[in-house]
């Protein structure tokens, strides 16, 4: 699904307004009796509702919204701004909703004239939509720092009010509204992917309003959100006679004493995602650890006891992990400048140590081919790039150094981010909170490693990997609960992921 800046969604909408062709009003409406069903599945029926409106289109879908919710039964009272002007359809909503003769709307000029709401009350937000572009001041901050104040249940329509859909300030000084869930319509904005949002965005539910396909085909974008279906089809296919060598061979160079488990989870993560063949490049202290916890797996040995300090023979190999569990120190670097310099086109997944060393040893990075996956979690970004001040600026650099060093990057947490060497950017929407556990990230790695081996290309193998980690956190967490999630649950389900995600 393709993100599209504030400015492009005002364009798609007017493309549709002309070539469906359908009134402005009529389109209003069309949107309203979407946002109204989703509505009724939220609010019980014998919850009384406060709809807050300002004076454009978004308070004109309010206004519709809460006609249809008093014609259904609702108890709704409806408030709306003082303003010099008020959009046409705003208008016409407006004297439709007064004709019903339900409620009498609220016209609130001044700070006084906001009530205190009952406990059980829900406030549907429809005061400002995502093409604002400047604080809001006078009346308008009072009233959302109002809704705010009580604390309610707040449904917010299209986005909260204040937040802007694509850059906002970061701490944000901004009076925006705090919302439980934003029923955002058509597409989600930019803005409810990052961390620092999450407080005011809550939980999104994207409302599909029947906007001209020709006109989101034809709008450009590099912001996607990745959906079941793109995974599906990218998923390598099993044929009837293939055989272990036609699903790749990878190579996982991992761990060293006391970080075993990282090494592990890498392996497992790479098993279980279906690559042919895969070996595990450990120190000599870990054979009896890996081939008692994954028989599948098969052993290379460097000649430390204790950490790698060789790179085997790469001709073998399809594609190579490095990273997890393998600690820092001077021969584990040599141990990394090596493997760098030998791989020439064969893909690398970066993870874990093996960013730590290069963000320590920053000349490393220009040695990196077009196949490489670096993926890192916030901390260890900020380590490699520099620091960042909020998600959108970590994003931003993440484009930058993509298309920079021909690499995909795949910035790990809540909608994780994959990066592309040309600059698009996917959302990964699944996953959970219990994932931010140890040893979480390294099975990712060997997903990722797993699907490069198995033929897709980095950027593919990138999102899919991501995708079906997060499936596999979700199917874990539904059955275990997020509080004690582990890396080993996560990969247990790797299977079922794999198996719901083909279900399209």
């Amino acid at each position: 699904m393709k993100i599209y800046s504030t400015h492009q969604v005002k364009q798609i909408d007017d493309y549709t307004i002309k070539h469906e062709p359908i009134r402005s009003i009529d389109l209003m409406e069309r949107a309203a009796e979407a946002l109204f069903f989703r509505c009724i599945k939220i609010i019980p029926p014998t919850s009384p509702v406060a709809v807050y409106c300002g004076p454009g289109n978004n308070g004109g879908d309010g206004l519709a919204v809460a006609r249809m919710l008093l014609l259904s039964g609702f108890h709704v009272q409806v408030y709306f701004i003082d303003s010099k002007s008020y959009s046409p359809d705003f208008e016409v909503n407006l004297s439709r909703l007064k004709a019903l003769g339900l409620c009498f709307p609220v016209q609130i000029a001044y700070e006084h004239q906001l009530v205190t709401h009952n406990k059980n009350t829900y406030i549907v937000d429809a005061l400002f939509g995502s093409g604002l572009s400047r604080p809001l001041d006078g009346i308008a901050k009072y009233v959302v720092n109002h809704i705010n104040q009580q604390k309610k249940r707040v449904i917010a329509i299209d986005i909260p009010s204040g937040l802007f859909g694509d850059d906002n300030p970061y701490p944000n000084p901004n009076s925006v509204v705090k919302a439980d869930v934003t029923l955002t319509l058509q597409f989600p904005k930019m803005s409810f992917f990052f961390a620092e949002n999450q407080g005011f965005v809550g939980s999104v539910d994207v409302v599909p309003i029947g906007l001209h396909q020709l006109a989101l085909e034809n709008t450009p974008s590099s912001y996607f959100m990745v959906e079941q279906r793109d995974v599906a089809v990218m998923l390598p296919p099993r044929q009837k006679f293939s055989h272990k060598g036609s699903f790749g061979h990878a190579l996982v160079i991992a761990g060293k004493v006391g970080m075993m488990g990282a090494a592990s989870f890498a392996i497992s993560g790479c098993i279980k995602a279906g690559a042919g063949l895969v070996t595990a490049h450990i120190p000599r202290s870990g054979l009896q650890i890996v081939q008692t916890a994954i028989p599948e797996s098969i052993v290379s040995l460097s000649n430390d006891d204790l950490e790698i300090d060789t790179i085997p023979d790469l001709s073998r190999y399809s594609a190579v992990c490095v990273g997890p569990g393998i600690g820092i120190s001077a021969q584990t670097l040599h141990m990394l400048e090596s493997l760098i310099s030998s791989a020439h086109s064969l893909p690398l997944v970066i993870d874990a140590d093996a960013l730590n060393l290069i963000a320590a040893n920053g000349k490393l990075l220009s040695g990196l081919g077009n196949g490489a996956i670096l993926t890192p979690h916030p901390g260890e970004f900020d380590r490699l790039f520099g620091r960042s001040s909020c998600g959108e600026d970590r994003l931003s650099k993440g484009v930058r150094y993509a298309r920079e060093l021909g690499v995909t990057i795949v910035i790990k947490g809540a909608n994780t981010q994959v990066v592309s060497p040309l600059g698009e950017v996917f959302f990964i929407p699944v996953g959970n909170a219990g994932m931010a556990t140890g040893g979480s990230g390294d099975v990712l790695s060997g997903i990722i490693t797993s699907l490069l081996a198995q033929g897709l290309e980095p950027t593919k193998a990138a999102i899919a990997g991501a995708y079906v980690h997060g499936v596999s956190g979700d199917i874990a967490a539904a059955i275990k609960g997020q509080l004690s999630l582990s890396a080993t649950d996560i990969v247990s389900c790797i299977p079922s992921a794999f198996k719901q995600i083909a279900t399209i």
